[in-house]
């Protein structure tokens, strides 16, 4: 009697509590989601549940290792799941443990493949996510991406360089002669010099134009040399460096396509056949170069974007995006540049503010970004960057309009936060409506993806052709 009063006094409540297993009782959150986004720049877990977890980070530098103690919970199975979610390929993370560590407290410990600077930190609930805890780990050593480039260009002249000339057949007359006492030798009848073949120079093919005993003229600039990177003779040539910025990825899918289609997959897709063109073309004899912002599926915030083009020392910055509405019926490819003065459109100003928003779903540690910095993005852009931007878009959007339909006959202007490096020309390219399900079928289709990346390339290919890259110093 004592129970069924208790069940009829919880009504609908105590029914569910009734019907709960143990793996769904929670002592203080339940569990939802685990997810690991592996890459070089760094590995990102994230824990996902419906309350806010406590959690405690241990980190031991040798053999390096992380330990996160999470209060008030049970081990679950979904945590469990986590260890399989450990990728082989993952630079970061060699393995994953987790176990009851306490009554109520799960320990997961995240064993390293090299040293590492963890950021643990909580996010409140956003768009489709509820609660997450967040472990990135970030490699104590970075990467220096400029460096990469300009050592793959090193590459490429080490490999290109015309190969020696063959040794000379054996000759045993002459080396006879060579072991000879000098008075000896000297008596020796040397045939005449008419009877000697001339050595042939060397030709060099890669010039047409150039006479064939002139080797190609390579522009240089001094190079230190460092340890591990090919030798050159410490020069190589100009390189035209593109920053390719494919939007949103790993916490952030970006807009999704009635049929499930994510613009963060498309949309690095479209990002890599560029790449792959921008890598094969030279624009008034300079090598171009491309830089993508991330080049897999791992969230990176929009700053970040921003500081990697600046690291890189890039001559232009290409974000791309498919864009996304309300309704199925808006169509078409759209060109953006920054603006110091308000968006030109209302709906280039609703654009810039879900494209900023991108942070709070992808998950940024406000804790590391500094007040000072925040003032900087906001106050970066400049008038020349802003006008060159636009005479970028402008090209760009003649050649994207001869792929398909263009939702603005225009550039279009609103204050994109990944636009402002102040001396980079950028801007933002909305490569067709994901949310109209017959450019949804577009966007996915690899034919189009190419179409799309030629014209962009061209666009960028017309822009250095009436306005050449200022001068840089990317030497080693």
């Amino acid at each position: 009697m004592k129970r069924r009063a208790a069940v009829q006094w919880l009504g609908a409540a105590g029914t569910l509590l009734l019907t709960l297993g143990p793996h769904e009782l929670a002592w203080g959150a339940t569990i939802v989601a685990v997810r690991m986004w592996p890459a070089k720049d760094y590995t990102r877990i994230t824990i996902e549940s419906d309350a806010e977890l406590r959690a405690t980070p241990f980190f031991v530098a040798d053999p390096p290792r992380l330990a996160v103690d999470i209060e008030g919970i049970e081990l679950v199975p979904t945590l469990r799941d986590l260890i399989g979610h450990v990728r082989a390929d993952d630079p970061n993370v060699a393995g994953i443990r987790v176990g009851q560590n306490a009554p109520n407290v799960v320990r997961i410990v995240v064993d390293l493949k090299r040293p590492i600077t963890p950021q643990v930190f909580q996010l409140a609930p956003v768009a489709a996510y509820q609660h997450r805890l967040v472990m990135d780990l970030y490699p104590t050593e970075a990467r220096d991406p400029l460096e990469e480039l300009i050592a793959q260009r090193l590459r490429e002249l080490d490999q290109a360089q015309p190969a020696p000339p063959p040794a000379a057949h054996d000759d045993p007359l002459g080396d006879l002669i060579a072991r000879l006492p000098p008075q000896e030798a000297t008596q020796t009848p040397r045939p005449p010099a008419a009877a000697q073949p001339a050595e042939r120079p060397p030709t060099y093919a890669s010039d047409p134009s150039a006479p064939a005993s002139q080797p190609p003229a390579r522009p240089a600039f001094a190079a230190k040399q460092r340890p591990g990177m090919p030798s050159t003779g410490g020069r190589t040539d100009r390189l035209i460096v593109v920053a390719i910025d494919p939007g949103h990825g790993g916490e952030d899918p970006g807009a999704i396509g009635p049929g499930g289609t994510r613009e963060k997959d498309v949309v690095l897709a479209i990002a890599r056949k560029l790449r792959d063109r921008i890598n094969r073309t030279q624009v008034n004899g300079h090598t171009m170069r491309a830089f993508l912002t991330r080049d897999g599926d791992y969230f990176v915030p929009l700053h970040v974007r921003v500081n990697k083009a600046r690291r890189v020392e890039a001559d232009l910055f290409v974000s791309i995006h498919a864009d996304a509405f309300y309704t199925p019926r808006p169509q078409g490819a759209s060109v953006y540049a920054l603006s110091q003065r308000g968006a030109t459109s209302a709906a280039a100003r609703w654009l810039a503010d879900k494209e900023n928003a991108a942070d709070l779903v992808g998950g940024v540690n406000m804790g590391t970004l500094d007040a000072e910095l925040q003032r900087t993005l906001l106050d970066m852009s400049t008038t020349a960057q802003i006008n060159d931007s636009l005479k970028l878009g402008s090209v760009m959007l003649t050649e994207i309009g001869r792929v398909g339909r263009l939702h603005k006959p225009r550039v279009e202007q609103a204050g994109f936060a990944v636009l402002r490096a102040p001396d980079i020309p950028s801007i933002l390219v909305e490569t067709a409506f994901i949310s109209n399900p017959d450019e949804e079928r577009r966007l996915r289709d690899p034919r189009f993806q190419a179409e799309m990346a030629d014209a962009m390339l061209r666009g960028i290919v017309a822009y250095f052709s009436k306005n050449p890259p200022l001068a840089r110093s990317r030497a080693l």
